[in-house]
């Protein structure tokens, strides 16, 4: 069976048609709550009833597709981000293993879901099978959603 990239994939690559590059850095959006933010990034804990603690770290700085488009600085500044909201999630959820996924097929803008992987799993021992979002997936409870994001906010200063 094959495929073809959307027909925008240009504009989506050179930034033109970047829906990251376009949206604002809001502390709470459709997707999610933002748990942790830099100059250059923002970590955003995800609504979507995918995992518990599933979250997106989106690089804010100019439009880049790949990790290795970054600056040496801007590398350590992703990278450190990332691991930062890492450790906090491994430490405030308890899963058995932390998956970090860097993909940018669909949205092709640098960012990694990071999924907390747990007894209860779809997948266990393969890659976390995740969906695109559209906005309209079953949502975590919200109360439950604020109370982790106020946690994890606390935790990560």
């Amino acid at each position: 069976m094959k495929s073809a990239w959307p027909s925008d994939w240009a504009g989506r690559i050179s930034g033109r048609a970047c829906p990251m590059c376009q949206s604002e850095r809001l502390d709470e959006d459709t997707y999610g709550i933002r748990i942790f933010s830099t100059a250059d990034v923002d970590a955003v804990l995800q609504r979507a009833d995918i995992q518990r603690g599933y979250t997106l770290v989106i690089w804010r700085g100019r439009h880049v597709v790949e990790p290795f488009e970054l600056s040496e600085p801007e590398a350590q500044s992703y990278w450190k981000a990332t691991l930062t909201v890492a450790k906090a999630l491994a430490t405030f959820y308890r899963p058995l293993k932390m998956n970090y996924e860097t993909l940018g097929n669909s949205v092709p803008h640098l960012h990694t879901h990071l999924l907390p992987r747990f007894v209860e799993d779809p997948a266990p021992g393969r890659p976390f099978p995740l969906l695109p979002l559209s906005g309209d997936e079953a949502r975590i409870d919200p109360a439950a959603l604020a109370g982790d994001a106020d946690a994890l906010r606390a935790m990560l200063g």
